[in-house]
Protein backbone atom coordinates (compact mmCIF):
# COMPACT_ATOMS: atom_id res chain seq x y z
CA UNK A 1 0.00 0.00 0.00
CA UNK A 2 2.76 2.39 0.98
CA UNK A 3 4.61 1.76 -2.27
CA UNK A 4 1.65 2.02 -4.66
CA UNK A 5 -0.78 4.46 -3.05
CA UNK A 6 0.72 7.60 -4.61
CA UNK A 7 0.46 6.04 -8.06
CA UNK A 8 -3.15 5.03 -7.43
CA UNK A 9 -3.97 8.52 -6.19
CA UNK A 10 -2.47 10.07 -9.34
CA UNK A 11 -4.38 7.63 -11.55
CA UNK A 12 -7.67 8.45 -9.85
CA UNK A 13 -6.95 12.18 -10.26
CA UNK A 14 -6.19 11.71 -13.96
CA UNK A 15 -9.22 9.54 -14.67
CA UNK A 16 -11.70 11.47 -12.46
CA UNK A 17 -14.21 8.60 -12.34
CA UNK A 18 -17.87 9.28 -11.60
CA UNK A 19 -17.52 7.20 -8.46
CA UNK A 20 -15.31 4.65 -6.73
CA UNK A 21 -16.60 1.38 -5.35
CA UNK A 22 -14.07 0.20 -2.77
CA UNK A 23 -14.24 -3.58 -2.45
CA UNK A 24 -13.23 -4.63 1.03
CA UNK A 25 -11.85 -3.12 4.18
CA UNK A 26 -8.28 -2.65 2.94
CA UNK A 27 -9.39 -0.61 -0.09
CA UNK A 28 -11.98 1.40 1.83
CA UNK A 29 -9.84 2.09 4.88
CA UNK A 30 -6.84 3.05 2.78
CA UNK A 31 -8.72 5.48 0.56
CA UNK A 32 -10.65 6.98 3.47
CA UNK A 33 -7.63 6.98 5.79
CA UNK A 34 -9.58 5.37 8.62
CA UNK A 35 -9.64 2.28 10.78
CA UNK A 36 -13.44 2.16 10.89
CA UNK A 37 -14.63 -1.39 10.07
CA UNK A 38 -16.09 -2.05 6.63
CA UNK A 39 -19.36 -3.08 8.29
CA UNK A 40 -19.76 0.52 9.46
CA UNK A 41 -18.36 2.16 6.31
CA UNK A 42 -20.60 0.35 3.82
CA UNK A 43 -24.13 1.42 3.04
CA UNK A 44 -23.43 5.09 2.33
CA UNK A 45 -21.30 7.27 0.12
CA UNK A 46 -18.15 8.92 1.44
CA UNK A 47 -16.08 11.73 -0.02
CA UNK A 48 -12.71 10.96 -1.54
CA UNK A 49 -11.18 14.19 -2.81
CA UNK A 50 -14.47 15.37 -4.26
CA UNK A 51 -15.45 11.95 -5.64
CA UNK A 52 -18.17 9.74 -4.27
CA UNK A 53 -16.80 6.54 -2.79
CA UNK A 54 -18.98 3.60 -1.79
CA UNK A 55 -17.33 0.92 0.34
CA UNK A 56 -18.74 -2.59 0.29
CA UNK A 57 -17.65 -6.09 1.16
CA UNK A 58 -14.94 -7.83 -0.87
CA UNK A 59 -16.13 -10.73 -3.07
CA UNK A 60 -13.86 -13.17 -1.18
CA UNK A 61 -15.60 -12.17 2.06
CA UNK A 62 -18.94 -13.01 0.45
CA UNK A 63 -17.72 -16.52 -0.34
CA UNK A 64 -17.11 -17.06 3.37
CA UNK A 65 -20.21 -15.10 4.47
CA UNK A 66 -22.94 -15.58 1.87
CA UNK A 67 -25.53 -14.00 4.17
CA UNK A 68 -23.85 -10.63 3.45
CA UNK A 69 -24.68 -10.80 -0.27
CA UNK A 70 -27.92 -8.93 0.36
CA UNK A 71 -25.95 -6.04 1.90
CA UNK A 72 -23.78 -5.82 -1.21
CA UNK A 73 -26.85 -5.95 -3.44
CA UNK A 74 -28.27 -2.99 -1.50
CA UNK A 75 -24.97 -1.14 -2.04
CA UNK A 76 -25.08 -1.88 -5.78
CA UNK A 77 -28.65 -0.59 -5.97
CA UNK A 78 -27.43 2.64 -4.36
CA UNK A 79 -24.79 2.96 -7.09
CA UNK A 80 -27.31 2.30 -9.84
CA UNK A 81 -29.73 4.84 -8.38
CA UNK A 82 -27.04 7.49 -7.99
CA UNK A 83 -25.60 6.93 -11.45
CA UNK A 84 -28.34 5.87 -13.85
CA UNK A 85 -26.99 4.37 -17.00
CA UNK A 86 -28.38 4.47 -20.49
CA UNK A 87 -29.30 1.26 -22.25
Amino acid sequence: IKTCFQLLDRQIAAIRPDFICALGSVAAQTLLNTAVPISRLRGCFHDYKGLKLLPTYHPAYLLRNPEKKRDVWEDMKMLMKEYPYET
